[in-house]
This record gives structure tokens, sequence and C-alpha cells, in this order.
């Protein structure tokens, strides 16, 4: 993103990292965490590459993980809004590719 801090391509990839670690958006932890205990979520969140605020997009086909989107240099939900808008691209392309198989 214009203007963005150099260190925004780290925690991009940390986003990506994490999301594809656990095969779910990064943006979805502060809610998975809220009833747990603080040792976990303090745990949790002095992992090393662990991101656990939006942008992180896990990209799955039938639950299978294929990697991971991760999106960093707005805000969460600026990274998020890419985030899903690369994801949409991926999944397009894929249904375009995938009917022009034969079979």
């Amino acid at each position: 993103m214009p203007g963005a801090a150099l260190h925004t391509i780290n925690i991009a990839q940390d986003k990506a990292y994490s999301a594809v670690s656990f095969g779910r958006p990064t943006g979805d932890w502060a809610a998975r965490l809220a009833g747990q205990s603080d040792m976990l979520r303090h745990g949790l969140m002095l992992r090393e590459r662990f991101v656990g605020f939006a942008g992180g997009l896990p990209v799955l086909l039938d639950d299978a993980r294929l990697g991971a989107i991760g999106v960093s240099g707005g805000s969460e939900t600026q990274d998020l809004a890419c985030a899903e808008a690369a994801l949409a691209v991926l999944a397009t392309a894929w249904c375009r590719n995938a009917a022009a198989l034969p079979g």
C-alpha cells in the first residue's frame, strides 16, 4: 500500500502464516479467545508469527488448506477488504479454470 511502513511486509506474511496454520481468518481470534483463560490468550499472542487481528485469510478448497492471503498496511477493515477481494479473484479464477478442465 503506498506510504505503508516497511514492517507491514512481515506483518502481511505473518497474517498469511497464521491463517494457513490454523485454517481460519486471523480476524476471528478475538471472539474465539474471549471466553478463554488469560494464560491461553497471552500464550497464543506471544507465539512467534501469530497474528490475531484482521487481514489474513486461508485459501481453502474442499476443506483442504492450499495457502493463505495476508494483507497489511491499512486499517484492519482495509486489510480485510483487500484480502477478501483477493480471495474472490482466486475463487473466480479457480471456477473459470475448473470449468475448462476435461471431464
